[in-house]
C-alpha cells in the first residue's frame, strides 16, 4: 500500500466508487447547480460555502417527510449563538419519519432485529408500526401531551425503540439511561428534567447474569416526585419482579401488558403529531465535568436531517441494510443507530456482552460478535475502539479461527468511535478482520448526537486518520489564541464555523439558566461565531483526514464511556470527607503509547494521615468501590494515588486541563491563570515516573 508524503499508510480505497450513493449525490448537484464537482474534498468545500443550498439538497436527496413544506432552508449562514433556524415553516414527524420513510421495504421484511446472549427477536416492519400504534395510545390515554418527558431505565431491546418511537409520536420528549448506571447518576439525570412517566425493564441479563432492577428502582422513583407512573418490561421472564414493592406510586405501577390494555379504543390508529423542526425530541446529557450533568436536548429535523446525511453519503447505507452498533441505551450512538430506520435499514439491536456466549471449549469469547455478524448478515457493525483493541491483543483472525471460523461475507463497513482508534489497531483490523472493509473511525459528540468527523466511501483509508470532516461540518483546527492552523498540521482544538443543523436545541431547562449554560459550553472560548467542541486534533493537510489526540478539556473518556470528573468529586464528597481533603481525576492517553484512556485519580489526604507517599491499599480499594456502587463499573479510576497539592486557578477552580496534557505527554503551554502553578511540578514527576 501506498504511503503519503507525512507517512500516512493508505490501507484501502473502494472498487468501484461510482456505485455509492454520495457519488450519485455529487452527479445531483453538479446538474441542479451547473457545478463541477469532482471530488470529495470539492463537494464538502461547496457544502460548508453553500450551506443552504447543501442542506436543501441533502433534505430532497434522503427524502424527509413532512406535513407541511419549508419557507426558506436557512435563516442565516452565520454560525451564531442562539442556533439559527433551519427549514422554517415546514411541520413534520421525527417517529413518522423512522416509521414510515420513503425508502420503506416491504411491510413484511425486517425492521428490526432484537438480539441477547441467548435469544433473537425478528420484527416486521408491520409490527413494529402495530406496538409503537398500542403504545402511543395507551401513553395518550395516560396524560401524556406534547412536550412532556419520557425517561427509559431500559436495556438494547426492541421494547425500547416502540416506546421511544410512540412518545416521538406524541411529541414528548425521549431520554434513556441503561440500566447499569448507579441510583446517583440516574436521580442526578432525571431530577433536572422531571419526567412524567418511566418505563423500566424488570431485569437484564448481561454475561449469563440476571440482575433485577427493582432494588434500584426502590430508590429511583422516590426521588423523582412529579413521576406519574411507572411501567415494567417483562424483559427477562425467569425474573420475578414484585411491582408493589418498588415504589410508594400510589398504586401507579403497571405492568407492560397492563398498560397496554388501559387503551379505551384498542383499534384506534397511529396519529403523528405535527410540530415545528426544532420541536425536541431526545434529552441527552453532559459528562458533568463542573457539576450534574447538564440535559441537552436535542431537535427532531436536525437530528434526523444529520442521521439520514451520514447514513447514506458517509456510509453508503442503503433500504434492506443490517445495521448494527455495540452501545448502552444512554450513549449517542444508540439514538444514532435507531435513525437507520429513516433509510430503510434493519437495524440490530444487542443487549448483553460482546463476548458472550463462551466457546465450546470454555474459552472467552472473542468470536462471539464475529459470529453474530454471519448469523444475523450484518453489513455495518459498529463499535467502540476498545473492543477492536481487545481483538487485536488477543491475536484474533475470525476467518481462520480454528473453531468454527466465520465468513464475514456480508460485512461491509465497520465503525469505530468513543476513543481514538490505534494506529496499529487500523493495520489489524485490515490484516486479520478483512481487507476489503471501509473501516469508519469516527467523531461527534452527545452535544450534536452526530458527527464532526467520519467516514466517505469514495475516499480512501489511511493509517491512524479519520477519513474526513463531514459534509456541511466547517471543522477546523484552532490554536489557544483562536488562529486557523488547520493547513499547518499542527495540534489543536476542533472546531466549527457555520451552523449544522444537529446543534442542540436548548438547555434544559428552557429559559436564561439553561440558556447561558449553552453558551457557556460551546462559545466561551472563541466567541458568539465559533463552536468550540472540546476534542484535540490534527488534520492532516496531505490526506484531509483527522487525527483526535483526546479531550481538551476535563472530559473522561474510558473504554468509549463518557463522563465527567465531577460526578467522581461528588461521590468522594459524599463518602470520603473525612479521608480525603480533595482531589483530581484526569483522563490519560498518550499518542502511540495508550490505545485507550487510563483514569487517574490524585487524592490529597488530610494532616491526620501523616507524610505518605502511596496511598493505603484499604482506601483506594474502599473509593473504587463506591464508584462503582454509586456510578458504574465504568466510572472506576484504574489508578489512585496520592498528591501533595491541587492545582487551582485565582478563584479556586481546579485545573484539570493542565494536569492532563502533562500526564498526556503534550508539550503544551500552561495558561497564567493556574495559581498554585509551582505545584504542576510534581504531576511532571509523576508523569515520568509512571511511563
Amino acid at each position: 500500500m501506498a504511503t503519503n508524503g507525512v507517512g500516512s499508510k493508505e490501507l484501502w480505497r473502494h472498487s468501484s466508487p461510482q456505485t455509492t450513493q454520495i457519488y450519485d449525490f455529487i452527479k445531483t448537484v453538479n446538474k441542479k447547480h451547473a457545478l463541477s464537482i469532482e471530488s470529495y474534498n470539492d463537494l464538502w468545500e461547496w457544502s460548508i460555502a453553500e450551506p443552504a443550498k447543501f442542506w436543501e439538497d441533502v433534505w430532497h436527496y434522503t427524502s424527509i417527510v413532512a406535513h407541511k413544506p419549508y419557507e426558506r432552508a436557512l435563516s442565516s449562514e452565520q454560525l451564531l449563538f442562539p442556533r439559527p433556524k433551519f427549514f422554517e415553516g415546514s411541520r413534520l414527524n421525527f417517529a413518522e419519519n423512522l416509521l414510515y420513510p420513503s425508502a420503506s421495504p416491504d411491510e413484511d421484511s425486517v425492521a428490526v432485529i432484537a438480539a441477547t446472549e441467548s435469544d433473537r427477536e425478528y420484527v416486521s416492519w408491520k409490527e413494529l408500526r402495530d406496538r409503537v400504534r398500542r403504545c402511543a395510545n395507551s401513553l395518550k390515554e395516560a396524560g401524556l401531551q406534547t412536550g412532556d418527558r419520557v425517561a427509559g431505565f431500559l436495556g438494547n431491546h426492541t421494547n425500547t425503540v416502540v416506546a421511544m418511537l410512540a412518545t416521538a409520536s406524541v411529541g414528548a420528549f425521549w431520554t434513556g439511561i441503561s440500566p447499569d448506571t448507579g441510583v446517583h447518576a440516574v436521580l442526578e439525570r432525571l431530577k433536572q428534567i422531571e419526567p412524567k412517566i418511566l418505563f423500566a425493564d424488570n431485569a437484564s441479563l448481561y454475561n449469563g447474569k440476571v440482575h433485577g432492577a427493582d432494588t434500584k428502582l426502590r430508590q429511583i422513583v422516590p426521588g423523582l416526585p412529579n413521576l406519574e407512573l411507572l411501567v415494567v418490561f417483562d424483559t427477562v421472564k425467569s425474573y420475578e419482579f414484585k411491582l408493589e414493592e418498588v415504589a410508594p406510586l400510589q398504586g401507579k405501577v403497571t405492568s407492560y401488558s397492563s398498560f397496554l390494555a388501559t387503551a379505551r379504543i384498542p383499534s384506534a390508529p397511529l396519529e403523528f403529531a405535527s410540530l415545528e423542526p426544532d420541536h425536541p425530541v431526545y434529552i441527552l446529557y453532559s459528562s458533568g465535568t463542573t457539576g450534574a450533568p447538564k440535559p441537552i436536548v436535542h431537535g427532531a429535523l436536525g437530528t434526523l436531517l444529520q442521521h439520514k446525511k451520514e447514513h447514506v453519503l458517509h456510509c453508503d447505507i442503503r433500504p434492506g441494510d443490517r445495521v448494527f452498533y455495540f452501545t448502552t441505551t444512554t450513549w449517542m450512538m444508540w439514538h444514532w443507530l435507531v435513525s437507520g430506520l429513516a433509510s430503510g435499514a434493519t437495524i440490530v439491536l444487542y443487549d448483553g456482552s460482546p463476548f458472550r456466549p463462551f466457546d465450546s471449549e470454555g474459552g472467552c469469547g472473542e468470536m462471539a460478535m464475529p459470529r453474530l455478524i454471519d448469523e444475523l448478515q450484518i453489513a455495518h457493525f459498529g463499535t467502540s475502539a476498545k473492543y477492536l483493541s481487545i481483538l487485536e491483543q488477543a491475536s484474533l483472525s475470525p476467518t481462520k479461527h480454528p473453531h468454527r471460523p466465520v465468513s464475514l461475507e456480508t460485512l461491509k463497513a465497520i465503525y469505530s468511535t468513543g476513543s481514538p482508534l490505534a494506529p496499529s489497531t487500523f493495520e489489524y483490523v485490515y490484516s486479520s478482520i478483512k481487507a476489503d472493509i471501509m473501516l469508519g473511525s469516527i467523531t461527534g459528540g452527545t452535544d450534536i448526537l452526530s458527527l464532526f468527523c467520519g467516514s466517505c466511501p469514495i475516499l480512501p483509508v489511511h493509517k491512524g486518520e479519520i477519513q474526513c470532516r463531514c459534509l456541511g461540518m466547517a471543522v477546523s483546527v484552532y490554536d489557544y489564541a483562536g488562529s486557523d492552523i488547520s493547513t499547518s498540521g499542527e495540534p489543536g482544538d476542533l472546531v466549527c464555523t457555520r451552523p449544522f443543523p444537529a446543534q442542540p436545541v436548548m438547555f434544559w431547562p428552557p429559559g436564561p439558566v439553561g440558556a447561558e449554560k449553552y453558551r457557556k459550553s460551546y462559545f466561551d472560548v472563541f466567541g458568539p461565531s465559533i463552536w468550540h467542541h472540546g476534542d484535540f486534533v490534527r488534520l492532516n493537510p496531505q490526506t484531509g483526514g483527522v487525527v483526535m489526540l483526546g479531550r481538551s478539556d476535563g472530559v473522561l473518556k474510558p473504554a468509549g464511556v463518557r463522563f465527567g470528573s465531577a460526578e467522581i468529586y461528588n461521590v468522594l464528597l459524599k463518602h470520603f470527607a473525612d479521608e480525603v481533603e480533595d482531589s483530581l481525576c484526569i483522563g490519560r492517553r498518550r499518542d502511540g503509547i495508550d490505545t485507550d484512556e487510563t483514569v487517574v485519580l490524585f487524592v490529597k489526604l488530610p494532616p491526620t494521615y501523616g507524610a505518605m507517599d502511596v496511598i493505603p491499599l484499604d482506601l483506594a480499594a474502599r473509593i473504587q468501590a463506591t464508584i462503582r456502587k454509586e456510578l458504574s463499573p465504568r466510572h472506576v479510576p484504574a489508578i489512585v494515588a496520592i498528591c501533595p497539592e491541587i492545582p487551582v486557578t485565582s478563584n479556586g477552580k481546579k485545573v484539570e486541563n493542565a494536569v492532563k496534557q502533562i500526564l498526556c505527554g503534550l508539550n503544551i503551554k500552561i495558561g497564567a491563570s493556574v495559581a498554585n502553578a509551582s505545584c504542576l511540578d510534581w504531576y511532571r514527576t509523576w508523569a515520568t515516573a509512571h511511563p
